[in-house]
């Protein structure tokens, strides 16, 4: 266990040691991070997950009983397999001004940060407290923050402002667009191959759906982002995977469509999602129906990232561009964790060390000017709030 003060880069090559890619327990990160802080005299509060397999750690730095300043981030990675790295991707490698390994850069960088300041925080005497909170499943559609956020405001202290670090070059993003992910079965009646007319054939149901899919895509394109602020500058539709079939002899009784949508701020997304569902009541299905009475289409689906929309002028938005010496805001096209905490009453805006350029590929790195960067962001933080 680390002992006394210790810098950013040593606590992100412990952090980036656990390989908790988000198929796998975060408890090992967990507890050594809510050791660290028992070090300084830091008190954490555990929110497990349903299965006792994973958990986010809160923790607040200064007088209780007041709103403070949350900084946010989640604890889990992506996956590295048949990713060509150069280097151990669970091993923190310096080279040339930069520092490779999974989740370097998203996001447990701004975490090792926020940690190596936790002495000052404790040493600040702090009159506006600050609150760590670390996550889990961030990766797997935003869902681990969700049981914490809820308890913001009842079992713990609802902040008045919150921080999401992820990747923005220490850029404060006020916007981001919603995320979402749709399952759709389609179920027909195997047959022989040679005798097609006495099955129904789920895949070419599912042909008509994804092309459906792509007519709703064009649409979206061509309506724009009125906003102009973000790239691309539309809603985006995408089919992401589509597994059917058993052999080359059977007519496919089964096919699933995997396909996501990233919303602007304002779009209306039950609207598509309901013309898409008529097209496939009212023109596929019936098709299918005919020798197959039994045939169904179903969609679901699987995770829901609600969009951060801006608020000009809130607490986090005022904050965050003081501490980054900046006056003006961003808005980016991938998810967060932030539209959770604005959900639940929260004033957010993310702002965080690296560049997503670097997320989710292999050799994944992070800047140690970025680093350095996140550490003056939160100097400014702690003399905010002395």
């Amino acid at each position: 266990m680390l002992a006394g003060r210790t810098t950013t880069e040593e606590l992100l090559a412990y952090l980036v040691s656990f390989d908790t890619t988000s198929r796998n327990s975060n408890l090992r990160l967990i507890g050594f991070v809510r050791d660290y802080l028992e070090a300084f005299g830091v008190a954490s509060v555990l929110v497990p997950s349903e299965d006792g397999e994973k958990a986010s750690l809160f923790c607040t730095i200064g007088p209780e009983g007041v709103g403070g300043v949350c900084l946010s981030g989640h604890s889990d990675v992506v996956p590295v397999d048949g990713q060509p790295w150069t280097t151990d991707p669970f091993t923190l490698t310096p080279k040339d001004d930069r520092l490779y390994g999974r989740g370097s850069c998203d996001m447990k960088g701004f975490v090792a940060a926020c940690l190596a300041k936790v002495p000052d925080m404790v040493a600040s005497k702090l009159s506006t407290p600050i609150h760590i909170l670390v996550s889990y499943d961030e990766e797997l559609g935003c869902t681990g923050v969700i049981p914490a956020v809820r308890k913001l405001g009842v079992d713990l202290p609802l902040p008045r402002a919150c921080i999401v670090g992820e990747p923005t070059l220490m850029k404060v993003v006020d916007a981001h667009k919603s995320g979402t992910g749709y399952v759709t079965t389609v179920t027909g009646r195997e047959a022989h191959s040679s005798m097609p007319q006495l099955g129904a054939n789920a895949i070419f149901a599912s042909a008509e759906l994804i092309a459906e899919l792509d007519r709703l895509r064009a649409e979206l394109i061509a309506a724009g982002d009125a906003s102009g602020r973000f790239d691309p500058p539309n809603s985006t539709l995408q089919v992401v995977g589509i597994e059917g079939g058993t052999a080359g002899n059977i007519v496919p009784r089964r096919c699933v469509v995997k396909w996501n949508l990233r919303g602007l701020p304002n779009f209306d997304e039950e609207a598509l999602v309901a013309r898409f569902e008529r097209f496939a009541r009212d023109v596929v299905l019936p098709k299918l129906r005919v020798e197959a009475p039994e045939a169904e289409i179903e969609t679901h689906f699987t995770y829901r990232v609600p969009p951060l929309a801006p608020q000009p002028g809130s607490p986090a938005e005022r904050l965050a561009l003081r501490l980054a010496g900046q006056n003006a805001t961003f808005a980016v096209s991938y998810g967060t964790e932030g539209g959770h905490f604005q959900a639940q009453g929260v004033p957010t805006v993310i702002c965080g060390p690296g560049s997503i350029d670097q997320a989710h590929k292999p050799d994944e790195f992070i800047e140690v000017a970025q680093l350095r960067a996140c550490e003056r962001f939160l100097d400014g933080l702690i003399a905010e709030c002395t």
